[in-house]
């Protein structure tokens, strides 16, 4: 059985506006990650990123500006210890 990594993902920078969420929710699919990507009222984008560790890792990878849209300036990254809620796929949520 693959292992599985959960981590709770805050970006901050020029991230709202610019396509930031829909190219999140493509990187996902491509990298094979569950879970979900929202904006934040402060300005970041907020996500919960889901899947085996290696793909796990490109995502964030990704996430710190790989071709991302817009201006990333930090990212901040939380493991999340299991027991966690599983995810079947990557949605884009309501801003928070």
């Amino acid at each position: 059985m693959t292992p599985i990594e959960c981590r709770h993902v805050r970006v901050h920078g020029r991230v709202q506006g610019v396509g930031f969420r829909e190219a999140c929710v493509d990187a996902a699919q491509r990298f094979h990650v569950t879970g979900w990507v929202r904006n934040r009222r402060d300005g970041s984008v907020e996500a919960m990123l889901q899947g085996a560790p290696d793909r796990v890792g490109a995502m964030c990878l990704w996430l710190r500006g790989g071709d991302t849209p817009g201006r990333v300036e930090r990212v901040d990254i939380e493991p999340i210890e299991p027991p966690f809620h599983r995810f079947d796929r990557f949605d884009r949520m309501s801003t928070l």
